[in-house]
């Protein structure tokens, strides 16, 4: 199938990844077909493998476009805030994602547990997404607003594995808590993150 018209190479890429993440999100990766990302993106197969050599290059690409660091966006909105700030609002909000938020992930974290390929993606990106959180928790021991006696890197991995398990819990069908409770626990838990002294609960006696 030749090039459609007015339609840029870049265009077909993005188009095509959109359709990789939606259809690996809705079949999971070992069910999801090349054919069904060409089709779902309106490209012949050959047009399909001109962009990418293979379904494992799609999806690599797929989390690098479509599995964004939402912490990284959600700081940047907030520049004011502290990592601990920023950590109990992202985890207040857990239990309100979209029920699709993150499943790419998910699905290619499922897949990575049979193929060494996908497992070498998954590492790549979620690795990435870890010692980012690793760095910024850093960043916040030096500035005074976390312990510095909490290991950067076992908080980073306790967030993500919260990250993961808010995709991945909903599907268990479990009552919902009820309103407030999870946002309490998560802000206390957030007050553990913080140095102890008397600036922590705002200089009350």
């Amino acid at each position: 199938m030749a090039r459609t018209a007015g339609v840029t190479p870049e265009q077909t890429r993005a188009r095509l990844l959109q359709a990789a993440a939606a259809e690996f999100q809705r079949q999971g990766f070992e069910g999801t077909r090349v054919a069904d990302i060409a089709r779902a993106a309106g490209v012949s197969n050959g047009a399909l493998y001109s962009h990418f050599e293979s379904k494992t290059e799609l999806l690599a690409a797929a989390l690098r476009d479509h599995g964004p660091n939402h912490l990284a966006a959600l700081f940047l909105d907030e520049p004011g805030h502290s990592v601990v700030d920023l950590l109990v609002t992202i985890g207040q909000g857990l239990t309100q994602r979209p029920p699709d938020h993150g499943s790419l992930v998910i699905e290619a974290l499922v897949a990575a547990r049979r193929d060494p390929e996908v497992a070498r993606t998954v590492h790549e990106h979620v690795g990435d997404r870890c010692a980012w959180l690793a760095d910024l928790i850093r960043t916040g021991q030096a500035e005074g607003a976390v312990d510095p006696d909490i290991s950067p890197e076992a908080l980073a991995r306790y967030c993500l594995m919260l990250l993961f398990g808010s995709v991945l819990l909903p599907a268990a069908g479990l009552d919902p808590i009820a309103p407030g409770e999870w946002e309490r626990l998560i802000e206390r838990l957030g007050e553990a993150l913080r140095p102890a002294g008397p600036d922590r609960d705002g200089g009350r006696p």
